[in-house]
C-alpha cells in the first residue's frame, strides 16, 4: 500500500496526555547509560531521589504520540522507517514531576525519488496540562526508506549546520550496555526494531539497535556536563542529524566545539567503529 500525500499530510495524530514522577525521571536516565559508575555524583544526582535533577531530553519522551506511522492506513512501511533529525527547544525547564499533554502534527513531507525515500517532518509541542504553559518544542524527521515516488514535493529539505575543521574543544566518553535499549524503551518506545532480532534483520540490521532518541539523551547530557556546568536548566536548544545506527554495548564519543558564548557545536562517534552516528549538532544555552 503506497502512500497518499494528502491523507498523510493531514493526518490526525492523538494528542497525548501524561503524568510523569521521579521515577520516570531516573528511569530515563537509566536508559541512557547514566548510573553505571555509581559512586560519580555528577550521573548520581539524575539515578537517586536525593536532590534529582532532570535531562531537558526528557521532553522527547513526553506527551510522545507512540510509533503512530505503524498504523496501515498510514501506507508506510514501518520497518523501513529512521529517525533522521531532531530538535528541541526549551521554553521552560522541565520539573522531576509533572502533568503534561502533547500535540504532535505533521508539517511536511517531502519525496526524494524513486528508490531514495521520503522524508516526513513533524512538530510536537509539550505543554503543562494545568496552565497550558508552552514547555518544549520538538522538531523531528523521519526517513522513510521505502516511500519514495509516491508522486509528492521533492523539496525543500531543512539545512544543518556545517562542522567545525580541526580537533574538538572538548571529548567525552559514554558506554552503554546491552541492555540499553532494553531499558531505554521502557520510557516509551516501544518499537520492536530496538529489543526483536527478527524484526531488526527485517530492517537490514545484524541485531537491534539503540534508539535513536538515546543517543540524543547522552549527547544533551555530554553538552550539559561540558558547557552549562552541569546545570540542565541553562540548555535551550539542541539540534541534530542521525547518520548511522548504534548497537547496545558500544561505546559513544561526544565531540564538542564551543562556537559562541552561549553555543556549541557537536557530534557523536562510536568509538569501536569508527563511526559518526549523530552529525551537524548544535546547541544553545545560559
Amino acid at each position: 500500500m503506497a502512500i497518499e500525500y494528502e491523507r498523510l499530510l493531514n493526518w490526525k495524530v492523538p494528542s497525548v496526555e501524561q503524568q510523569y514522577s521521579d521515577r520516570d525521571v531516573m528511569l530515563y536516565a537509566l536508559g541512557l547509560g547514566l548510573g553505571l559508575g555509581r559512586e560519580d555524583p555528577d550521573q548520581l544526582r539524575f539515578v537517586y531521589e536525593d536532590g534529582l535533577c532532570i535531562l531537558p531530553t526528557m521532553a522527547t519522551i513526553l506527551g510522545h504520540p507512540g510509533f503512530w506511522m505503524s498504523d496501515p492506513a498510514t501506507g508506510i512501511d514501518w520497518r523501513r522507517v529512521l529517525h533522521g533529525e531532531q530538535a528541541l527547544e526549551v521554553h521552560r525547564p522541565l520539573s522531576v514531576s509533572g502533568d503534561v499533554v502533547g500535540h504532535t502534527r505533521v508539517d511536511s513531507i517531502v519525496d526524494k525519488g524513486p528508490g531514495k525515500g521520503a522524508l516526513l517532518y513533524s512538530t510536537r509541542e509539550l505543554l503543562d496540562r494545568r496552565t497550558d504553559e508552552l514547555l518544549c518544542t520538538l522538531r523531528a524527521t523521519q526517513f522513510m526508506r521505502s516511500e519514495g515516488g509516491f508522486g509528492g514535493p521533492r523539496g525543500p529539505s531543512q539545512e544543518m549546520p556545517g562542522m567545525p575543521i580541526g580537533a574538538p574543544h572538548a571529548a567525552r566518553d559514554f558506554a552503554t550496555t546491552l541492555q540499553t535499549a532494553l531499558i531505554y524503551r521502557l520510557s516509551g518506545d516501544r518499537n520492536p526494531l530496538h529489543a526483536d532480532p527478527a524484526v531488526a534483520r527485517a530492517a537490514g540490521f545484524p541485531r537491534p539497535i539503540l534508539h535513536g532518541l538515546a543517543t540524543f539523551g547522552i549527547a544533551g547530557y555530554g553538552v550539559v556536563c561540558q558547557f552549562c556546568s552541569g546545570e540542565p536548566a541553562r540548555l535551550r536548544t539542541l539540534r541534530v542529524r542521525f547518520t548511522a545506527p548504534v548497537y547496545p554495548g558500544e561505546t559513544l564519543r561526544v565531540e564538542m566545539w564551543q562556537s559562541g558564548s552561549h553555543q556549541c557545536q557537536f557530534r557523536c562517534k562510536v568509538i569501536e567503529r569508527d563511526v559518526t552516528v549523530l552529525n551537524h549538532g548544535l546547541a544553545t544555552f545560559l
